[in-house]
């Protein structure tokens, strides 16, 4: 994403330490955007895997022991209680993308102010849109 003043085209617009400070908050809102979408991605994916194993785990036998990770081991659970810790698992995960939901939402609105705001100064002197 470029942020700044376009050097080939003139302007009338003086740029002010408030819209330096404006176009410096929207760089911030962009990575920290950017960041949180990553996470996002990432837990949104580990709660599809843990989806898929719900199913699978539906179709296994319930006498043998499931192995289940937790952190770098493997232990062996009874199929209700892997079950369990998996619904708990998906439970906070749900929660946690909800989470990050709201935070990009927050940050787009934020965002959608300032470029509002510097393109109403500024018009086409100024890109806020990614590369």
């Amino acid at each position: 994403m470029s942020v700044g003043l376009k050097e080939e085209e003139e302007t009338d617009a003086q740029v002010t330490w408030e819209d330096q400070r404006n176009i410096n908050m929207f760089s911030k809102l962009n990575i920290r955007l950017e960041s949180i979408e990553e996470q996002y991605e990432a837990k949104k994916n580990e709660k599809e895997y843990l989806d898929d194993l719900t199913v699978e785990l539906e179709l296994a036998d319930e006498d043998e022991p499931v192995k289940y990770r937790i952190g770098d081991a493997y232990v062996s659970l009874s199929l209700s209680d892997a079950q369990g810790r998996i619904e708990s698992e998906q439970a906070q995960l749900t929660q946690e993308l909800e989470s990050f939901s709201n935070r990009i939402n927050g940050i787009k609105t934020e965002m959608a102010k300032l470029k509002a705001l510097l393109y109403g100064k500024f018009g086409k002197s100024i890109n806020l849109e990614k590369d």
